[in-house]
């Protein structure tokens, strides 16, 4: 690989977000640490789909994975972004 003087060599970071039901059934929980308090709760019928899009927003200047999972702790959903 060669490096041309006028190419900044970057590293970029990839955030890892899960989107996982709530306990209590009443929503869903976005989890990351790249989130400044690690977790956050969503409620009512479009909770997940709000956690995903806060994740793709809030990585907007970075690359994302978001993986749903359902009550089962299986992936059913990844999205990536770069």
């Amino acid at each position: 690989m060669t490096l041309r003087p006028n190419q900044p060599n970057a590293v970029h970071s990839i955030h890892a977000y899960e989107v996982r039901p709530r306990k209590d059934h009443r929503g869903a929980d976005l989890i990351s640490d790249a989130l400044p308090f690690g977790r956050l709760s969503y409620d009512g019928p479009n909770a997940a789909s709000n956690a995903i899009g806060y994740a793709s927003q809030y990585s907007r200047s970075h690359g994302a994975v978001i993986r749903v999972y359902d009550e089962a702790g299986n992936v059913i959903e990844t999205c990536e972004s770069a």
